[in-house]
């Protein structure tokens, strides 16, 4: 047990290390230059070329990369070109918001879709196994600003029960965001939703037709006992990393949707970022992006090791 987590941990650190030069990399490729978007279309070149240097962008893309690796061990993600503000503060402060959001969506589309999961697995091809499916179907199709939009057409203007749009900066406290909340989360919920349905049913269907199953249902056992002591710790297996990566979209997708709802979260940091050409911040967000994508594959790893036994007996049968 203890050779498998030393071998995912080292994998994971392996791809943390290649993502941080693929972000370093995608981000000196961006069209533009931060020195002439903070100067103006105006300024002279000589002015240009004396900000690039004070602001080192004139040194080699390997020094630079190797002192911005070595400072983000540290925690330290250096300082917005455009504001001037500690990245790793200015970063934390749009994290928490969206890991608010985050947080509501997952309860509520992990909870959720295990159980509809479930119920459209026992209940194959009825009425109930098809109207699940069918909802999963129209939710993996449709993009997550198409969601917010109409979810803002019903609940923020023909019926004003949430607000529209967040007014409230980074600094906001939770009791400020939280009726901003769940329009995105819902948003975002229904589309991560149908992914886990989908993977639970099928999930579901396969365990319940294998051969431990039929036996424990031979024995007399009762189908309560049988979906949850048998059926289930096997179904969740295969959904466990399809779960972890639509955890690590959230990253991705809440950026979309924060834009939708001008919520102050990290995507809509992003994109600002990206607007104003501020290398820094876009790094270290892509960063942190790389590191939640990593953390929770490492997760569902370490929790499909915990379902399955042959995982964690592995080593001492050998």
């Amino acid at each position: 047990m203890l050779s498998f987590i030393a071998r995912r941990t080292i994998s994971a650190l392996g791809t943390l290390l290649l993502a941080s030069v693929l972000v370093f990399l995608a981000v000196q490729a961006l069209p533009g230059d931060v020195a002439t978007k903070i100067l103006g279309k105006d300024a002279t070149p000589d002015a240009v070329a004396g900000l690039r240097e004070q602001m080192g962008l004139d040194r080699p893309a390997w020094e630079r990369y190797l002192d911005w690796v070595e400072s983000a061990l540290h925690g330290d993600f250096g300082t917005s070109l455009v504001s001037g503000k500690p990245v790793a503060t200015e970063a934390a402060a749009h994290l928490g918001n969206s890991a608010l959001i985050a947080l509501v969506t997952v309860l509520f589309a992990v909870t959720g879709a295990l159980v509809l999961g479930v119920l459209a697995g026992l209940y194959r091809d009825r009425w109930a196994d098809h109207l699940i499916s069918t909802v999963s179907l129209v939710g993996m199709s449709i993009p997550e600003f198409v969601v917010a939009t109409v979810l803002v057409l019903c609940f923020s203007i023909a019926l004003p029960w949430f607000p529209a749009v967040v007014l409230y900066g980074p600094d906001a406290s939770v009791g400020q965001l939280l009726p901003a909340v769940w329009l995105p989360a819902l948003a975002l919920a229904t589309v991560m939703a149908a992914y886990i349905v989908r993977m639970a049913r099928t999930s579901v269907i396969d365990v319940m037709a294998s051969e431990y199953v039929t036996t424990a249902r031979l024995k007399g056992l009762s189908t309560w006992r049988v979906v949850t002591r048998h059926a289930l710790p096997g179904a969740l297996l295969p959904t466990l990393h399809v779960i972890a990566l639509n955890v690590a979209w959230l990253v991705g997708g809440v950026a979309v949707v924060e834009n939708v709802f001008n919520y102050p979260g990290i995507g809509k940091l992003l994109l600002t970022s990206v607007q104003n050409r501020d290398l820094p911040v876009i790094q270290a967000v892509a960063l942190i992006s790389a590191v939640v994508y990593v953390v929770c594959n490492l997760a569902a790893d370490l929790g499909s090791m915990a379902l399955n036994p042959k995982l964690r007996t592995r080593g001492r049968t050998r």
